[in-house]
């Protein structure tokens, strides 16, 4: 692989009729709803990225070999900067030939348009304010100590959660954004661990995606590859399963 070569900078990612493709949600949702002239962004055969400043994180989408390219000449051109990735499946295995990575993780970037059916316990489901920041901060702590989003993060339009009968929080979640074009991004959902298997994860991510759907016309979210689970409960609300993912860390050059 050419890990040298580098294409000029293009502040128009549209240039292939990638977002066009299979698996290229990730582009439409993740870029197109912000065109900054001012964003570092790339294109090459087959292939984009484009630089998420804050985090030093670039995203690619296309091929893996076209976008490894990209991810290598960014983590190259731009060493102070370029410290993670992520990219279509595969990207990973290209870019440590060259680059020593770390927190391998393979993700699903997941989408739909589509208000779910009616789930059962959607009804228990009611919006949280600042005064349950605290709250919220606890039962993460207890019941989803790895959550990618907290209370006060960034980017967050909504808590929503889900109490039993004397008024304890069982379930929580958040409607986040992505960070480069503000889409809406299901983050952080969780439940009592000694109540899982009850519905009640179900109930409230049917819930944020119906608020979500409504509200912008869309939601999005990230699931874990290997999470079965995850799995059947997404494509049961109708979420696609198209942008097969991988996010890695450049470790210290």
């Amino acid at each position: 692989m050419q890990s040298t070569t580098f294409p000029p900078r293009t502040a128009d990612l549209f240039t292939q009729g990638l977002e066009n493709r299979p698996g290229s949600a990730l582009l439409r949702f993740g870029a197109a709803r912000r065109r900054s002239a001012d964003r570092l962004s790339w294109a090459g055969t087959g292939a984009v990225a484009w630089l998420d400043g804050p985090r030093g994180h670039v995203w690619s989408v296309g091929e893996p070999v076209p976008a490894a390219g990209l991810v290598l000449g960014a983590a190259q051109r731009l060493p102070d900067q370029v410290r993670e990735f992520t990219g279509p499946r595969g990207t990973d295995a290209l870019v440590s030939r060259h680059l020593p990575l770390a927190d391998v993780v393979e993700w699903v970037f997941r989408w739909t348009p589509d208000e779910p059916p009616a789930h059962p316990g959607e009804e228990r489901v009611a919006e949280l304010g600042e005064d349950h920041h605290e709250e919220l901060l606890a039962f993460l702590r207890e019941h989803s100590p790895g959550h990618s989003t907290g209370p006060g993060s960034a980017g967050i339009s909504l808590w929503a959660g889900i109490r039993d009968e004397g008024g304890r929080l069982v379930a929580c979640g958040a409607l986040s954004s992505l960070r480069d074009s503000g889409a809406p991004l299901m983050a952080s959902v969780a439940t009592d661990a000694r109540l899982r298997g009850q519905g009640l994860g179900a109930a409230l991510t049917s819930w944020l995606t119906r608020y979500a759907v409504r509200r912008y016309g869309f939601c999005t979210l990230w699931q874990l590859a290997d999470n079965a689970p995850a799995e059947r409960l997404y494509t049961r609300l109708g979420y696609r399963n198209e942008d097969h993912c991988v996010a890695a860390r450049i470790a210290a050059r």
